[in-house]
């Protein structure tokens, strides 16, 4: 992992913490040996005995650690300024719902979209009866929907980094600390079907190398 600097004091957030109580902890134990492994597609699938849910849960939330400071190191890059709006390349542009505070669609800076976004995420990981902070305690109806929803924006944000700021990314030499993570990322919402194929289409050709020539099988709802 490569160090935070000075430069991204004002966007960094702090580390949200593992769901789940201690079995949340055992569950971000076994990612991380995985991960350590080199077998990504061993770190992605449900450990034999274990909650989806709470697998969902946990992964969620070490997702957007990891993008969080991935983020964070691109402050001065990334600007009010350099990035009028929220995109992935030309053909692509998000605009910001949350369906409370904002029900009709804006169009943001990229840093106001992301950072829009981060309180939303937190939000919902903050809330026991969305995320439960006890092990056993139920998930909503709508845990699925709410996670689904959590990982296609995140997917934005690689999309606008990999369109918008791969060079900035390079001369910090973390690129790949970049396609690591977002390898990961694919692997997981692939094999679990969070993310619509078309909402994937701005980084298809990367997703298509990380998979391979066969697409990953998947699991879960559609």
């Amino acid at each position: 992992m490569f160090g935070l600097s000075s430069r991204n004091t004002k966007t960094f957030r702090p580390r949200k913490s593992t769901p789940v109580g201690s079995k949340g902890l055992q569950l971000k134990r076994h990612i991380d040996a995985t991960l350590g492994s080199g077998n990504i597609m061993e770190a992605v699938k449900l450990p034999p005995g274990e909650d989806l849910n709470e697998w969902l849960a946990v992964n969620t939330v070490d997702f957007y650690n990891a993008i969080s400071i991935l983020y964070a190191t691109l402050e001065e890059f990334c600007t009010d300024r350099s990035c009028e709006i929220m995109c992935a390349g030309g053909k692509y542009e998000y605009l910001w719902a949350d369906g409370v505070k904002v029900k009709k669609p804006i169009r943001c800076s990229a840093p106001e979209y992301i950072n829009k976004l981060y309180d939303w995420i937190e939000e919902q990981i903050d809330d026991d009866r969305i995320f439960p902070q006890q092990f056993g305690s139920p998930f909503p109806p709508n845990f699925m929907d709410v996670t689904k929803t959590i990982f296609k924006r995140l997917f934005r944000v690689y999309a606008h980094i990999y369109h918008s700021h791969f060079k900035a990314i390079c001369s910090l030499g973390e690129e790949a600390h970049l396609n690591t993570c977002f390898k990961h990322f694919i692997f997981f919402v692939t094999h679990y079907n969070l993310v619509d194929e078309k909402e994937l289409a701005p980084l298809q050709e990367l997703i298509d190398t990380f998979l391979g020539n066969g697409r990953q099988g998947s699991t879960g709802a559609t």
